[in-house]
């Protein structure tokens, strides 16, 4: 093995950085001159930009996340980019599609569809590829955040489908067949203590609900029954433990909680709630 690519893997280990092996991989695949698949054992060095590389990996030692620094991160079906503005999609969050997918079997409904706090536009933009004869409006408060998610429909073709607006939902009077929302949920001391590659990279503002985490539920539980036709559906995101919280907090919105739905490690990760 190259002693670059040694010394690489060595610093990376000394940071406790989880999966620094397939991490140095994505890095050199990231720098290479070709496109070839990057197998560290026999590894050419002279297809990587050495320059880009080591870049590149400072930012990883500095924790930075792997979709910051190539800017692109999958999320459903599809690669979406990334920058400092917006959230890393996680794997959790593409529970919100698989549910309204359960809940529309029909794809071919003609749906109206709010997306609250979009960001990078991952959850909007995989509804428009699942729903095609859907109007989707994705609203954010960070312009940043709106321009990353305009980015993302064009890369996907899907721009005439979703109208992006920077806009308190508070301040939306238009009413929809369909709400969803991964809501900024931790707790002030959760931020504090998270990973530096969250807490350092990524968005303040779509990540702290509050002191307590909860603040956008109950702001939601207040508002969104005006926003809804009838029959009309609400999907959302929630942190760990704020299932309990959530079922309180709704329980004189107007919504009914018709699901809980659990993540890979088992925890409450998404509601399901319908218009009474």
């Amino acid at each position: 093995m190259n002693n670059l690519i040694k010394e690489s893997l060595k610093k990376l280990k000394q940071k406790n950085i989880n999966n620094p092996e397939l991490d140095l991989r994505i890095l050199l695949k990231h720098a290479s001159k070709k496109n070839n698949e990057i197998i560290l054992s026999n590894l050419n060095i002279d297809s990587i930009d050495t320059a880009t590389f080591k870049k590149s990996l400072q930012k990883r030692i500095n924790r930075q996340s792997i979709a910051k620094i190539i800017n692109n991160k999958s999320f459903w079906k599809y690669d979406f980019y990334v920058n400092n503005f917006v959230l890393d999609p996680r794997p959790e969050t593409e529970l919100i599609i698989e549910q309204v997918l359960t809940i529309y079997k029909n794809k071919n409904q003609k749906l109206k569809i709010l997306d609250i706090g979009t960001g990078s536009g991952c959850i909007a933009i995989s509804l428009a590829k699942e729903f095609e004869n859907a109007s989707i409006t994705a609203i954010d408060i960070s312009q940043k955040a709106l321009e990353v998610a305009v980015k993302n429909s064009k890369i996907h073709n899907c721009g005439n489908q979703i109208q992006f607006k920077l806009i308190d939902f508070k301040n939306i009077s238009s009413k929809f067949d369909l709400i969803v929302s991964n809501p900024p949920y931790l707790t002030n001391d959760q931020f504090n203590n998270t990973d530096p590659e969250v807490k350092n990279f990524e968005p303040k503002l779509a990540l702290v609900g509050g002191d307590d985490g909860l603040k956008f539920y109950r702001e939601y539980s207040n508002t969104l029954h005006n926003l809804m036709n009838k029959k009309a559906y609400f999907v959302c995101e929630i942190g760990i433990n704020q299932r309990q919280d959530c079922e309180v907090i709704f329980q004189n919105s107007g919504l009914d909680l018709i699901n809980i739905t659990h993540d890979l490690q088992g925890i409450d990760r998404i509601l399901s709630f319908s218009k009474i």
